[in-house]
């Protein structure tokens, strides 16, 4: 399977915060951020394996700034690192004043997701070619990530068969 670059993958999306989707603060839920986060993950996901996907994991999302009503939220993804069946999606999300076209990065997260063949058993996927010093950064480190995403994994296995 011929390995494919990083930015075949790379997906963007924006939309425009209104008081619906924001909380008692005017500031947009967390768990909207995180329904547009898994979203443009699966996408980025799937245009690098041409596979359907499903998510695995949920690695960490990191809130550092709001989201206000009124502004824009922009959000980038890619695949960072795959193992055989598995994809490491990094997102990056960004919010904008439309009126003065500043941007803040308010999110970031790091999601795993595992392609299916068509009996919905996990499928290979092609490896990941870096290309930009973003994705190179992030694919150095990523083997650190896997390894510690492994052990959650383990621990919370040998936890829940304990209390079995």
């Amino acid at each position: 399977m011929e390995a494919k670059a990083a930015s075949l993958s790379r997906t963007t999306m924006s939309d425009i915060i209104f008081p619906s989707d924001t909380n008692y603060h005017g500031t947009m839920f967390g768990g909207v951020v995180m329904r547009y986060i898994d979203k443009i993950a699966t996408i980025a996901s799937m245009r690098h394996s041409r596979r359907g996907v499903v998510t695995a994991s949920s690695d960490s999302l990191d809130f550092l700034a709001p989201v206000r009503v009124g502004e824009a939220i922009l959000l980038e993804a890619f695949v960072s690192w795959t193992h055989r069946s598995s994809m490491e999606v990094y997102v990056k999300v960004e919010s904008e004043n439309l009126f003065t076209g500043e941007r803040k990065t308010t999110a970031t997260s790091f999601l795993t997701f595992v392609a299916l063949d068509d009996e919905g058993k996990p499928t290979p996927v092609p490896a990941v070619i870096p290309e930009t010093e973003e994705e190179r950064k992030l694919y150095a480190s990523a083997q650190e990530r896997y390894q510690a995403r492994k052990k959650r994994k383990e621990e919370r296995a040998a936890e829940s068969s304990k209390q079995a």
